[in-house]
Protein backbone atom coordinates (compact mmCIF):
# COMPACT_ATOMS: atom_id res chain seq x y z
CA UNK A 1 0.00 0.00 0.00
CA UNK A 2 1.28 3.30 -0.18
CA UNK A 3 0.03 6.98 -0.60
CA UNK A 4 1.52 10.24 -2.19
CA UNK A 5 1.80 13.75 -0.49
CA UNK A 6 2.51 17.30 -1.33
CA UNK A 7 1.85 20.78 -0.75
CA UNK A 8 2.57 24.27 -1.59
CA UNK A 9 0.51 23.70 -4.59
CA UNK A 10 -0.41 27.78 -4.83
CA UNK A 11 -2.89 26.69 -7.91
CA UNK A 12 -0.27 25.08 -9.90
CA UNK A 13 -1.27 21.47 -10.52
CA UNK A 14 0.72 21.30 -14.33
CA UNK A 15 3.11 18.66 -12.85
CA UNK A 16 0.58 16.50 -11.65
CA UNK A 17 0.34 14.07 -14.98
CA UNK A 18 4.29 13.33 -14.40
CA UNK A 19 3.88 12.12 -10.53
CA UNK A 20 4.60 8.37 -10.91
CA UNK A 21 1.63 6.00 -9.84
CA UNK A 22 -0.22 8.97 -8.33
CA UNK A 23 -3.34 7.67 -10.04
CA UNK A 24 -2.42 4.46 -8.20
CA UNK A 25 -2.13 5.64 -4.62
CA UNK A 26 -4.60 4.67 -1.80
CA UNK A 27 -4.88 8.08 -1.48
CA UNK A 28 -3.65 11.65 -2.03
CA UNK A 29 -2.86 13.65 0.91
CA UNK A 30 -2.39 17.60 0.26
CA UNK A 31 -0.36 19.49 2.79
CA UNK A 32 -1.42 23.16 2.73
CA UNK A 33 -1.60 26.28 0.71
CA UNK A 34 -3.67 24.74 -1.82
CA UNK A 35 -4.89 28.59 -3.34
CA UNK A 36 -3.34 32.80 -3.66
CA UNK A 37 -5.69 33.81 -1.13
CA UNK A 38 -8.44 31.88 -2.95
CA UNK A 39 -12.40 31.22 -3.36
CA UNK A 40 -14.16 28.56 -3.52
CA UNK A 41 -13.76 28.29 -7.22
CA UNK A 42 -10.12 28.80 -7.10
CA UNK A 43 -9.87 25.56 -4.86
CA UNK A 44 -11.89 23.31 -7.03
CA UNK A 45 -9.70 23.78 -9.49
CA UNK A 46 -7.09 22.06 -7.68
CA UNK A 47 -9.19 19.64 -6.17
CA UNK A 48 -10.34 18.77 -9.45
CA UNK A 49 -7.10 18.88 -11.13
CA UNK A 50 -5.76 16.09 -8.32
CA UNK A 51 -9.27 14.06 -8.30
CA UNK A 52 -9.00 13.80 -12.17
CA UNK A 53 -6.01 11.36 -11.56
CA UNK A 54 -6.70 10.28 -7.89
CA UNK A 55 -10.10 11.24 -6.35
CA UNK A 56 -9.29 9.56 -3.11
CA UNK A 57 -8.07 13.07 -1.03
CA UNK A 58 -6.85 14.59 2.32
CA UNK A 59 -6.43 17.85 2.65
CA UNK A 60 -5.19 20.75 4.47
CA UNK A 61 -5.77 24.53 4.65
CA UNK A 62 -2.51 26.24 4.88
CA UNK A 63 -1.73 30.19 5.63
CA UNK A 64 -2.70 31.53 1.78
CA UNK A 65 -5.97 29.33 1.91
CA UNK A 66 -9.29 31.39 2.98
CA UNK A 67 -11.73 30.24 5.41
CA UNK A 68 -13.99 29.22 1.82
CA UNK A 69 -11.54 26.92 0.96
CA UNK A 70 -11.48 25.10 4.27
CA UNK A 71 -15.27 25.35 3.59
CA UNK A 72 -15.13 23.87 0.24
CA UNK A 73 -12.74 21.23 1.57
CA UNK A 74 -14.99 19.80 4.25
CA UNK A 75 -18.23 20.24 1.83
CA UNK A 76 -16.49 17.61 -0.22
CA UNK A 77 -15.76 15.38 2.40
CA UNK A 78 -11.73 15.62 2.30
CA UNK A 79 -11.11 17.74 4.68
CA UNK A 80 -8.02 16.49 7.27
CA UNK A 81 -7.78 20.00 9.88
CA UNK A 82 -8.26 18.70 13.27
CA UNK A 83 -9.42 15.43 11.69
CA UNK A 84 -8.06 12.02 12.16
CA UNK A 85 -8.13 9.07 9.35
CA UNK A 86 -7.63 5.79 9.39
CA UNK A 87 -4.94 4.84 6.24
CA UNK A 88 -4.76 1.08 6.85
CA UNK A 89 -5.16 -0.86 9.99
CA UNK A 90 -3.35 0.34 12.90
CA UNK A 91 -2.29 3.31 10.63
CA UNK A 92 -3.52 6.88 11.39
CA UNK A 93 -3.60 9.95 9.49
CA UNK A 94 -3.84 13.18 11.39
CA UNK A 95 -3.67 16.52 10.44
CA UNK A 96 -3.58 20.38 11.30
CA UNK A 97 -3.55 22.87 8.72
CA UNK A 98 -2.80 26.63 8.70
CA UNK A 99 0.51 28.64 10.49
CA UNK A 100 1.65 30.94 12.90
CA UNK A 101 1.72 34.83 12.02
CA UNK A 102 3.73 35.53 8.98
CA UNK A 103 4.99 39.24 8.20
CA UNK A 104 2.67 38.96 5.17
CA UNK A 105 -0.68 39.37 6.88
CA UNK A 106 -1.94 36.01 5.51
CA UNK A 107 -5.57 34.61 5.48
CA UNK A 108 -4.32 31.41 7.42
CA UNK A 109 -2.70 32.71 10.43
CA UNK A 110 -3.38 31.50 14.19
CA UNK A 111 -1.41 32.30 16.93
CA UNK A 112 1.31 29.50 18.78
CA UNK A 113 -0.73 28.87 21.54
CA UNK A 114 -3.91 28.07 19.43
CA UNK A 115 -1.63 25.82 16.96
CA UNK A 116 -0.32 23.90 19.58
CA UNK A 117 -3.56 23.13 21.28
CA UNK A 118 -5.36 22.13 17.84
CA UNK A 119 -2.13 19.67 17.67
CA UNK A 120 -2.55 18.46 21.33
CA UNK A 121 -6.24 17.95 20.73
CA UNK A 122 -6.02 16.13 17.69
CA UNK A 123 -3.15 13.66 18.46
CA UNK A 124 -5.84 12.33 21.60
CA UNK A 125 -8.26 11.22 18.86
CA UNK A 126 -5.89 9.24 17.73
CA UNK A 127 -4.74 7.55 20.52
CA UNK A 128 -6.09 3.94 18.97
CA UNK A 129 -3.50 4.00 16.12
CA UNK A 130 0.47 1.95 17.00
CA UNK A 131 1.40 3.56 13.73
CA UNK A 132 0.60 7.28 13.20
CA UNK A 133 1.58 10.34 10.53
CA UNK A 134 1.29 13.85 11.34
CA UNK A 135 0.48 16.15 8.43
CA UNK A 136 0.86 19.38 9.59
CA UNK A 137 1.26 22.98 7.22
CA UNK A 138 3.68 24.26 10.04
CA UNK A 139 7.28 23.04 9.97
CA UNK A 140 9.02 22.52 12.80
CA UNK A 141 11.61 24.87 14.61
CA UNK A 142 15.17 24.45 14.21
CA UNK A 143 15.35 21.35 11.48
CA UNK A 144 15.89 20.93 7.81
CA UNK A 145 12.33 21.62 7.04
CA UNK A 146 12.42 25.68 8.50
CA UNK A 147 15.45 27.18 6.67
CA UNK A 148 14.62 30.19 4.42
CA UNK A 149 17.54 30.80 1.87
CA UNK A 150 19.82 32.60 4.61
CA UNK A 151 19.59 29.59 6.89
CA UNK A 152 17.29 31.51 9.20
CA UNK A 153 14.85 29.20 11.24
CA UNK A 154 11.86 30.29 11.05
CA UNK A 155 9.23 27.37 12.07
CA UNK A 156 6.94 26.49 15.56
CA UNK A 157 8.88 25.72 18.50
CA UNK A 158 5.55 24.48 19.25
CA UNK A 159 5.13 22.18 16.55
CA UNK A 160 8.55 20.66 17.59
CA UNK A 161 7.64 20.19 20.86
CA UNK A 162 4.94 18.36 20.10
CA UNK A 163 6.60 15.97 17.56
CA UNK A 164 9.51 15.47 20.66
CA UNK A 165 6.04 14.32 23.22
CA UNK A 166 3.89 12.76 20.53
CA UNK A 167 6.65 10.61 18.82
CA UNK A 168 4.82 10.08 15.34
CA UNK A 169 6.66 7.99 13.00
CA UNK A 170 5.92 10.40 10.02
CA UNK A 171 5.56 14.16 9.80
CA UNK A 172 4.59 15.73 6.47
CA UNK A 173 5.10 19.71 6.11
CA UNK A 174 5.65 22.45 4.16
CA UNK A 175 5.21 26.19 4.24
CA UNK A 176 8.65 27.08 3.80
CA UNK A 177 9.24 26.54 0.32
CA UNK A 178 13.49 26.54 0.03
CA UNK A 179 13.24 24.11 2.54
CA UNK A 180 12.74 21.26 0.76
CA UNK A 181 14.60 18.53 3.13
CA UNK A 182 14.06 15.29 5.09
CA UNK A 183 15.55 15.33 8.91
CA UNK A 184 14.43 13.55 12.12
CA UNK A 185 13.35 14.80 15.05
CA UNK A 186 13.79 11.71 17.86
CA UNK A 187 12.09 9.15 16.49
CA UNK A 188 10.20 11.03 14.18
CA UNK A 189 10.76 11.44 10.67
CA UNK A 190 10.26 14.71 9.19
CA UNK A 191 9.93 15.67 5.45
CA UNK A 192 8.80 18.88 3.46
CA UNK A 193 8.64 18.45 0.08
CA UNK A 194 8.78 21.81 -1.26
CA UNK A 195 6.56 23.49 -3.54
CA UNK A 196 4.36 21.29 -6.29
CA UNK A 197 5.12 23.42 -8.99
CA UNK A 198 9.15 22.48 -7.93
CA UNK A 199 8.23 18.73 -8.22
CA UNK A 200 8.63 17.87 -4.67
CA UNK A 201 6.84 15.18 -3.93
CA UNK A 202 6.59 12.23 -0.88
CA UNK A 203 5.98 8.27 -0.87
CA UNK A 204 4.66 6.65 2.01
CA UNK A 205 4.40 2.56 1.35
CA UNK A 206 2.99 0.36 4.35
CA UNK A 207 4.08 -2.87 4.27
CA UNK A 208 3.76 -5.77 6.70
CA UNK A 209 3.12 -2.89 9.29
CA UNK A 210 6.43 -0.89 8.83
CA UNK A 211 5.78 2.51 7.61
CA UNK A 212 8.44 4.42 5.07
CA UNK A 213 8.43 7.44 3.27
CA UNK A 214 10.79 8.91 0.77
CA UNK A 215 11.11 12.60 -0.21
CA UNK A 216 10.94 12.27 -4.46
CA UNK A 217 11.01 14.59 -7.63
CA UNK A 218 9.70 14.55 -11.12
Amino acid sequence: MYWIAFGDIHESFGVLGSIPGLGRAQGVILTGDLTNRGSRESADRVIDAVAAINPRIFALPGNMDTDAVEARLAQRGMDLHLRVRELAPGLGLMGVGYSTPTPFGTPGEVAEATLVGWLDATHALAASFATLIVAVHEPPHGSKADMLGNGEHVGSPGVRAFIERARPALVLTGHIHESRAVDRIGESTVINPGMLAGGGFVRIEYRDGALSAELMSV
